[in-house]
Order: C-alpha cells, then structure tokens, then sequence
C-alpha cells in the first residue's frame, strides 16, 4: 500500500511542473530554448508548408486534423503490408494480412494501440521504429492539439497577433490557433525530450535496447518438445518510453510489461507506471496556466483525482482481499513478480488513462476487479487520454449545465454563453453514441458463437466480448486476452469502434464551442450557475455514473457480477 501512494503521489508532484511548462509551450509565446529548437522546427514548417503565426477557424483546424490523418493513415499501411521487403528485418517477418494492417493502423492512428497481433512475431524492426513508434508520439499530440483548439474557443486565449483564416460569411471570425504549429510544438518541445529522457532511464534498468537481432538460446526444459528458442530483442526502451508517456499501450510484446525484457526490475515497473499519469495530469495542471482559471482547473482537478482514488481503492482490494480473489482458477495469466497489489494498481490507471498496457493479465483478474477497468473505459474522464480525457470531462460538464439549468428553471450557460438546441443535439450525438455502438456490436458477436472466438464461454465470455469493445471505444487498447480476435470480424468490427470513439470525441466539442464562442456573453446574475463549485463538482460525478454505471448495468450484471457468483457460489 505504501508503494502505490508513493507512485501516485510522485505522479502528482512531478506533473505540476511539467503542466506549467506544457502551458508556456502551447501558448506559442516565445521560450528558452527558441534557437535550438527552431532547428528542427522550422524546416518541419517548411516541408508541411505552412505559417506558423497564421490562425485558423474550427473548420480549418478541423480540416487540416482530418487531412494529416489521411495522409498519416496511408503511409502506415503501406508500411505494414510491405514491411517484409523493408530494410530493418532481420527476424524476416512477413507482410500482415490486410484486415489485421487496417486494425493496426487505425488503433494507432487513433491513439489506442489495441493489438490483435504479438508484436515481436509480426513486426519487423522498421515497423516498429516507423509507423508504431512514430504513431505514438504524433497521435496523443494530435489530442492535445484539438484540446487546445477547444480552450482557445471556449475562454477566448487566441493569439491576439494571429489572424484566423476567413470563415463562412456572417460567422464569427474565431481564431482557434494553428494546427500544424500546436502539434509540432507539443511534439519538439514537450513530448520527443520526455520520451528521451524515460527511454535512458528504461534502459539503464535492463530493456533492451538494440538493432541487433535477437539470440537464439536452448531452452533448460527439454521435454517441451522446443530445441531451440528465438529471443526477440529490438530498440524496445525507446517504445516503451513512448507508448507509457503518450498514453498509448501496445507493448513491443505481445504480453507487454508482463514480459521481464519489457519490465525487467520493480524501479522500471513504478517508472512505467508514473509514466501512464504522468502526461494527463499534467495536462490538468496546464488548464490553470493556459486558460488563467485556476478554479476550473481545480474542478477537474479535484473530480478526477476523487474518481481515480475510488477506482484504485476499488481495484486493489477486489484483486487482492476479495472472496474470489484466491480462487485457484484466477491464478493463469497473473504477474507474481509485482503481487496482487502491483497488478491492480496498473490496472487501475492504465484504464483510467486510455493507455492499456498491462503488467498481468486482466483476464485473469478476479470478476469484480475486472469490471472496475471497464467502468473506467466507459468514464474515459477519470484522468483520460492525452487532450481525449479532458474533452470528455468537458462533455460531462456540458451536460451538467444542461441539467442543472433544467433543474434551476433556467436557459443553460457556460460561461455566460447559452447552451441551445443546436449544442444540445451535438451534445446528444455523443452521448447515444456511446451505448449504440458498445450494446449493438456485444449483442451481434454474442449471438452469433462462430464469430466470438471467446475462450471462456458463459458469464465470462459476455466480459471479454464486451471488454473488446469498450477499450476500443475508449482508445484504450487493453483487452481480456483469453478472446480470440485476430479474425476479419473482429479486426473489421473493431476498426469501425476505434473511429467511433476518437473522432466525434475530438471534433464535437469543439465544435460546440466555437459555436458558443460567436455567441454574445451574458452578465452574471445571483442566480448565474457558479460551475466551479465542490456543489457542481458532487453533480458532475452524479452524471457521470448514471450515464456508466446505471446505463450500462444490464451488461455488468451478466458479465462481471454474474461471473462473481458463479465462482463464489461453487
């Protein structure tokens, strides 16, 4: 117990800084630092073709994020069904089958990383230095990006001296900032040199970290059948590094850091662990700095960090003291060198955080401990992704207005803007979103057995088919592995989900604040909705668990808890 409040604490105290630094940098002002970094900077600008000064409208942001996702999605494609004729293969991995490229690369394009391949088996080199890698340092920054965007509109922290590009005639001209430059920037000054600094110290612990081919070794146990055994090796802290800080998950191995090569020693398991929260809480500590409302900050601050206590709490003690947590048929797939506790706290934030690494098996948690992930999934605000797990607490709060203001008898504001029917109805898209995509797709696959392919038929299965989907609505990643789901039904179903998830996440809110930022600002009154308040704070976390938990009750019910008790009850 002392380890987790000593990891959680220094995920704390190490974010602060790092928030304020992250706030200077988005702001675009200039920095120590300009010279050297504009190095490389600069000639990014130029290749990409842009000024950098220049702003821009929500539709061109918009625009430009979609156009580099499209560019981006090609290239990795291309990369994975030729990677066999790719230099950076010494292993001589073949080319992935279609489906299972398309999965991939949309799980990475979107920030997820859910695998439904082993990645030291069917990557090579190339593949994970380029596109897997790369993909992990550009995507969360994406995030970030249009997070920002949704700052600037919302409080209007435009650059003054920046003009946005022209607009559709009558609308306001709302200057939301430069996508290419808040995703270069975050990218060159924040993201790169953190990873660099994570990737030293992983391999100062034992993670590999080579170009080399792996060596072949003779296993001690001959009557395995296995003469010989392929040690896989590679530039794994580098990876590491980065898809621990840009909340991506996805191990260089197939088992992530439940494999010793990944996770070698009980220093590199709490760096890995402070790295899943290191980057989204700092991202809170920035919203002080950057939006200049500490007291905002302090409300998501204070909702998120109550959420994530609970989650934890929660987690810890059904993995490691509950009735069925000793039960000898949960043993398979548990990570004894961290102990029960280790294991659940990982669980815990990798799924408070849409990272999905794991350090165990979450199949292999006891029911209960594994619902805890997935009602985390579902919340996606408890801390969040990087820019995703602030723009779903901004979702929430939207909705808390609405609410609050049908309750008080009064027209809704954020602000002082109005909310209207066309926010509410972009407000409700992603709300219904949600439990369509997650309900529909569950009850499809589990009515039809031969497209499951689960290992575990019964309450469980109704889990893992579920889990499946909620990680990858989430863009978390994280599965209960016992599934078998490297087949075209589940790559196919799985793409549609992770697209479901990112997208309208990202650009809705934005959305909606742009259009209240065109809006005329209204004088607070007495009876002006204080939104900074503990009393709103209380509200906001009623919302969220009746739009989880309650809503999607029935499928905890027939999953997780039934799943307790038939094991309770033997």
């Amino acid at each position: 117990m002392t380890e987790i409040l000593l990891i959680l604490a220094a995920s704390i105290v190490l974010a602060f800084p790092l928030g304020l630094y992250l706030a200077r940098v988005m702001r675009g002002g200039p920095m120590a630092g300009d010279a050297v970094f504009g190095l490389i900077e600069k000639p990014l600008y130029w290749v990409l073709g842009v000024k950098p000064a220049r702003g821009m409208n929500w539709r061109g942001y918009v625009g430009s994020f979609l156009l580099s996702n499209v560019v981006i999605a090609v290239l990795v494609q291309t990369v994975f069904m030729t990677q066999a004729w790719l230099p950076f293969n010494p292993d001589q991995i073949p080319n992935m089958r279609w489906d299972t490229a398309l999965h991939t690369m949309v799980s990475f394009l979107t920030n997820t990383n859910q695998q439904h391949y082993s990645g030291q088996a069917q990557l090579s080199y190339f593949a994970q230095m380029t596109a897997i890698t790369g993909l992990q340092v550009v995507t969360p920054m994406m995030g970030l990006a249009l997070l920002v965007a949704t700052l600037r509109a919302l409080f209007g922290k435009s650059d003054a001296t920046a003009q946005a590009e022209p607009v559709v005639h009558g609308d306001r001209q709302i200057n939301v900032g430069n996508y290419y430059a808040d995703v270069v920037r975050s990218c060159v000054r924040f993201l790169l040199p953190l990873c660099l600094l994570w990737a030293v110290l992983l391999t100062s612990q034992g993670v590999p970290s080579t170009l080399a081919g792996g060596p072949t070794a003779t296993p001690i146990d001959a009557s395995a059948g296995l003469e010989a055994q392929k040690l896989p090796l590679g530039p794994v802290a580098a990876m590491v590094a980065a898809k621990q800080l840009g909340a991506n998950g996805g191990g260089w191995y197939g088992p992530n850091s439940a494999v010793p090569l990944e996770n070698p020693t009980p220093l590199s398991n709490a760096l890995e662990v402070i790295s899943i929260l290191l980057v989204p809480i700092a991202i809170v500590f920035m919203l002080g700095a950057f939006t200049g409302r500490k007291r905002f900050a302090g409300l998501v601050f204070g909702c998120m960090l109550a959420m994530s206590s609970l989650s934890v709490a929660a987690t810890v003690w059904l993995e490691g003291y509950s009735a069925s947590a000793a039960s000898p048929l949960l043993m398979e797939g548990k990570e004894v060198r961290f102990g029960a506790d280790g294991t659940a706290l990982w669980a815990a934030v990798t799924t408070q955080v849409s990272n999905g690494s794991v350090n165990g098996m979450h199949d292999s948690l006891s029911p209960l401990a594994g619902a805890v992930p997935i009602i985390n999934m579902l919340v996606s605000a408890i801390w969040g992704g990087i820019g995703c797990g602030v723009m779903q607490f901004l979702v929430y709060m939207l909705l808390g207005v609405f609410l609050a203001g049908l309750m008080t008898g009064r027209t809704p504001e954020l602000y002082g803007r109005k909310l209207e029917t066309p926010q509410i109805r972009l407000l409700a898209l992603l709300i219904l979103l949600q439990p369509i995509t997650l309900l529909v797709l569950t009850g499809i696959t589990l009515a039809v057995p031969s497209l499951t392919g689960n290992s575990n038929p019964g309450f469980h299965a109704v889990s893992q088919v579920f889990y499946e989907y909620v990680s990858a609505y989430a863009n978390n990643g994280s599965g209960f592995e016992g599934l078998g789901d490297a087949t075209p039904w589940w790559n196919l179903t799985c793409t549609l989900v992770l697209l479901l998830g990112r997208y309208p996440l990202l650009i809705v809110p934005l959305v909606i604040c742009a259009q209240l930022a065109a809006k005329r600002r209204a004088p607070e009154t007495a009876g002006t909705l204080q939104l900074e308040t503990p009393t709103f704070g209380i509200t906001l976390i009623a919302v969220i668990v009746i739009l989880t938990v309650l809503q999607f009750m029935p499928a905890l019910v027939l999953g997780p808890v039934a799943d307790h008790l038939s094991l309770t009850l033997q």
